[in-house]
């Protein structure tokens, strides 16, 4: 195998660059701004409400929740890390991918079940934790949070950012400074509502793009000749650069070494990307609590083929294809640096589509940033708005004033993520390093976190204890780890599969081992009570905020009927956040029954112990101890059901979303029209 390196030559002038990092990211902000201006004149949805701009009055579908769960977790590392993997390891890398984000997504399903049923007002996770168990444990949980917002936000940019100057030739630094403008001025505009409908419009191309990649790899294209015409190009690519612990060393087997060890660092890298981001408890909060385990359910199911569908096609077209003329870094492979950039996919597209396929790439890898960096956007203030500023220096700020808060920090960690990014690009971070890092930095917070809303016998000492002693084994095992293992302890050999595993592993198992221990041999006995009756912040605007003179007169009207009938004041109102013992009241008045939130659990309990059993054991396993390498037809096979999956996928995330919000759609439509004709009437 050649060592020499080839330099990724840009295909496309630095001027397509700049114009979709910044062209394309204000036309979606424009667009946004333009939704979110009709929805709140036509509809009675505004997000001048803190309810409505940090949980979206906690009454979004299961079909927008899973759109909003597909874009949120479909990273630049989902369509570049999963392509590096396929790239590296073969068809077992987009599998493990694929596996390490549904299950815990399937799991989280579980959890946001339980925060419907015992905390349905609360806005953040770490909200959960300060009522519960008070400053010390709030101000660990806050340390994890915002941990894991720069890991995510690092992870988003840089991958991006890398993929644009790859592509292009535009200065990295200023892709990571201008990626997160245009994200910012919709989410300031719209907030947790424009986020998801702005995730649907990202999904939408997401979709569209991977489905052009796959009918065009697989079909039509001169330089793979088709799927069988792909299947022999791998075949050589083997005989060529043969993969060190797969059997044969081929790329069409699930009997990979380093498959399997890539595949336990990226699960436990997800669940710490999902339990400790705000992005996906906000989700859980923002969902209607009928449906919040459907939502789940469809988005873990929804999400998986994004990886699995597009690294199977762009990932192992890398590896088929780079010994074609096309290829950017043609005669040799892709470098080592390059590949952990996550420039495989890039690569790959360029072949088989030419410029075409450079400027899809760009605006999938695009859409991925942009879609999930909003997520981030909008938990990162929320976290600053309730879990500082209104703990810490504000406890008496009412809902307008914590939207205000959050408009100011939106805009402050909009340039501060920029920034960030600079900084370890500069300091020789990239996204295959974050990646792996993920999981020893964050798994320690994993089950503390999930049973602080679940587990009525954890208590205090356990939920500190666990995440510090384990994050301390954790740093032990990274540093012991990587000494044994590779020789030395570098910053290339720390983000190494095995470190990471060592260091991930540890830190996630004795953390719950300590929490629950702790909690079994001093059993609290916690009834939740106290996260039932977590506050609306709207439901009572002090004079300090910046409520108007009409808006309080409505409230003393309702005050007035409130004393008449109060009964009917209980039947009608409108706070989805006080939790009756029976039940937890909807945005709508209505009240589920606390029985119907428990089968709830219970289904999502089911649903995830199955889907991780199938997709961890059942599927993969008994493939990699048989050492079966693929034949054609099993080839094809696979191929064939990697392609139904997005199908569905892409029917779940895209039209779903649209039936279920039609009414409000023919409301916003005849909304407009009916203005447009009566401004011409009054003109004539």
């Amino acid at each position: 195998m050649s060592t020499a390196i080839s330099e990724f030559h840009p295909l496309l002038d630095q001027s397509v660059g700049y114009g979709v990092v910044v062209g394309v990211g204000f036309f979606f902000a424009g667009v946004m701004v333009i939704l979110t201006y009709l929805q709140s004149k036509f509809t009675d949805v505004s997000p001048n409400s803190s309810e409505e701009f940090t949980s979206a009055s906690r009454s979004v579908k299961p079909g927008l929740v899973c759109c909003g769960i597909v874009s949120a977790w479909t990273w630049s590392a989902t369509l570049l890390q999963s392509s590096t993997a396929a790239y590296t390891f073969g068809v077992s890398g987009p599998w493990w991918y694929g596996v390490g984000g549904t299950i815990q997504l399937a799991i989280f399903g579980m959890v946001a079940a339980k925060v419907k049923m015992n905390a349905n007002g609360a806005h953040t996770f770490l909200e959960i934790v300060q009522v519960r168990f008070g400053t010390g444990a709030h101000l660990l949980f806050t340390f994890y949070g915002f941990l894991c917002v720069l890991v995510v936000c690092g992870s988003l940019l840089l991958g991006g950012a890398a993929t644009v100057n790859a592509l292009t030739g535009m200065n990295t630094d200023a892709a990571c400074m201008l990626l997160p403008i245009g994200i910012a001025v919709y989410v300031l505009v719209g907030g947790l509502r424009a986020t998801f409908v702005c995730d649907w419009a990202h999904t939408v191309i997401l979709f569209v793009i991977i489905y052009i990649f796959i009918f065009r790899s697989y079909g039509t294209s001169d330089a793979t000749d088709g799927l069988s015409g792909l299947y022999d190009l791998l075949q050589d690519a083997a005989a060529a650069v043969p993969v060190d612990g797969n059997q044969n060393g081929s790329y069409l087997t699930m009997k990979s070494n380093q498959g399997l060890v890539f595949g336990a660092a990226t699960i436990l890298s997800g669940f710490s990307g999902i339990f400790c981001d705000q992005g996906y408890w906000q989700r859980a909060i923002a969902s209607n609590p009928t449906s919040t385990t459907k939502a789940y359910m469809l988005g873990g199911l929804s999400w998986f083929a994004v990886p699995f569908a597009f690294a199977s096609c762009l990932g192992l077209a890398a590896r088929a294809l780079e010994t074609n003329p096309a290829f950017p870094t043609y005669p040799n492979p892709l470098s080592a640096a390059q590949t952990s950039a996550g420039l495989a996919a890039p690569a790959a597209a360029t072949v088989i589509m030419g410029k075409g396929g450079a400027v899809a790439v760009l605006l999938v890898v695009f859409m991925a940033v942009t879609s999930a960096a909003s997520a981030e956007l909008i938990g990162v203030s929320s976290l600053f708005s309730y879990d500082i500023y209104r703990t810490y220096f504000r406890p008496n700020a009412k809902g307008p004033e914590i939207v205000r808060v959050s408009h100011y920090f939106i805009c402050f960690w909009a340039v501060w993520m920029g920034c960030w990014a600079v900084i370890l690009n500069k300091a020789g971070v990239d996204l295959g390093w974050l990646f792996y890092v993920q999981g020893v930095v964050l798994s320690p917070a994993v089950i503390p976190i999930g049973l602080t809303v679940a587990w009525s016998k954890l208590n205090k000492p356990a939920v500190i204890l666990g995440p510090v002693i384990g994050a301390v084994l954790g740093m032990m095992a990274w540093m012991i780890g990587c000494w044994k293992i590779y020789g030395s302890i570098t910053i290339t050999n720390l983000a190494n599969p095995y470190s990471a595993v060592c260091s991930g592993l540890t830190g996630l198992l004795f953390s719950g081992i300590i929490t629950i221990s702790l909690s079994l041999i001093w059993p609290a006995s916690y009834d939740f009570s106290g996260t039932r009756a977590i506050a609306n912040l709207d439901s009572d605007v002090g004079p300090d905020s910046s409520s108007s003179a009409d808006a309080s007169d409505q409230d003393n009207a309702s005050e007035k009927e409130k004393v008449k009938d109060p009964e009917a004041c209980i039947e009608k109102s409108t706070s989805p956040v006080i939790a009756p013992e029976d039940g937890v009241r909807l945005a709508d008045g209505s009240i589920i029954s606390r029985a119907s939130l428990k089968e709830g659990f219970k289904r999502a309990a089911i649903y995830s112990s199955l889907l991780t059993a199938i997709v961890t054991i059942i599927v993969p396993l008994p493939m990699f101890f048989s050492h079966y390498v693929y034949s054609k037809s099993f080839y094809m096979f696979w191929t064939s059901v990697s392609i139904i999956w997005v199908l569905l996928s892409g029917f779940f995330s895209v039209l779903l979303p649209i039936w279920e919000s039609r009414k409000e759609i023919t409301q916003i439509v005849t909304g407009a029209l009916k203005s447009v004709t009566r401004r011409r009437k009054m003109r004539n």
